[in-house]
């Protein structure tokens, strides 16, 4: 008798009739893929996907808003930033908002630019909202490196740099697989995600082509169905064990881990990062003498509700209605990798 045929993994997901259970889409840029590709409709009905907090700009808290809005209408600072956090809505008002009001908000394509900025307006004091996970802290680092090569004074970052090994820890329980997000794992390696299997937390890596998502969404449930926790990396081809230790070596240089405050999480201690003592000069917020600044999100939104699974983006009440990408009530509705921004569009 002829070796049974391998089955593709499109045929493995339609096929699947085992145990319900939740796959979690722990990076935003997965979440929004996974629907534009239409790999939603390929799953049977007992295989639920639920997004976490995998999008940088929907788990920075409200408070840091306000923080960048205070350095631009108290202090006089040119803020550079990303363009999907000017829309973000803080306590009073966005960026955009205090554009209106006269804050001069610059928007940059990497943090080297707006270190580049400073270097070429010495009368402005510039400062760089640096938001992100382990992919993009690196290129924070090596802006305020090369600001103290070029003996700037006008610049420093105002940070909120999150790494996610502990936010892992604390959605335990929330799904019953982790999809790891391919481009941290490219910097932090795969070590922890191993680890994690001996806590009883399952998880696979992938990718963000077609043929890679369906391929760790397959492994994911022929794995789950052997009962056991369990990692593969799915997206060898990028991400190794040890991940890229230069990249390591340069934010370890620079910046230590600290307690953060994530939107809808809490505070979780020892997930954030703030600039060394040696640096702190570049720190923002030293720089500048900032006051204790606590943000106040909308009650009406649930984005921390969707951050930590509890709900579909659909489930909250202002969903498509007082909340669209055109007037957003929460970041993930305004982000790029924001959960509800892809069920607005693609749902």
């Amino acid at each position: 008798m002829s070796e049974e045929r391998k089955r593709t993994a499109k045929e493995i997901i339609e096929s699947y009739d085992g145990p319900a259970l939740r796959i979690m889409e722990v990076c935003g840029t997965h979440t929004h893929e996974i629907f534009r590709l239409g790999i939603r409709k390929l799953l049977p009905e007992q295989v639920e996907l639920i997004s976490g907090p995998g999008c940088p700009v929907c788990v920075t808290p409200v408070g840091f808003i306000d923080e960048a809005i205070y350095l631009a209408l108290e202090c006089g600072a040119t803020i550079c930033t990303f363009g999907d956090l000017v829309r973000v809505p803080g306590t009073q008002m966005s960026l955009a908002g205090a554009r209106e009001k006269g804050a001069k908000v610059h928007i940059v394509y990497s943090p080297v630019d707006a270190e580049q900025y400073a270097k070429e307006h010495p009368e402005e004091q510039v400062v760089f909202l640096s938001v992100g996970f382990e992919t993009t802290t690196p290129a924070g680092c090596l802006s305020v490196k090369k600001a103290r090569e070029d003996g700037l004074n006008n610049y420093s970052m105002l940070v909120a740099n999150k790494t996610m090994p502990r936010a892992y820890e604390a959605l335990k329980g929330s799904a019953d697989v982790f999809l790891y997000p391919g481009h941290v794992n490219a910097i932090t390696g795969t070590e922890l995600c191993e680890s994690l299997v001996q806590e009883g937390v399952s998880g696979v890596v992938a990718g963000f082509t077609a043929r890679e998502l369906l391929t760790a969404l397959a492994v994911s449930l022929v794995k789950y169905q052997e009962g056991k926790p369990f990692f593969v990396n799915c997206y060898p081809r990028v991400v190794t064990r040890e991940g890229s230790r230069e990249a390591q070596r340069l934010v370890d240089e620079l910046m230590e881990a600290c307690d953060s405050e994530w939107r809808g999480l809490g505070t979780i201690p020892g997930s954030g990062l703030v600039l060394r003592e040696e640096w702190q000069a570049f720190d923002a917020r030293k720089k500048f003498n900032m006051p204790k600044i606590e943000g106040r999100s909308n009650p009406a939104c649930r984005c921390g509700d969707v951050l930590q699974g509890k709900c579909k983006p659909s489930d909250c009440k202002v969903f498509g209605k007082g909340c669209t990408p055109q007037h957003p009530i929460g970041a993930c509705m305004v982000s790029n990798e924001g959960a509800c921004s892809a069920f607005y569009q693609y749902s």
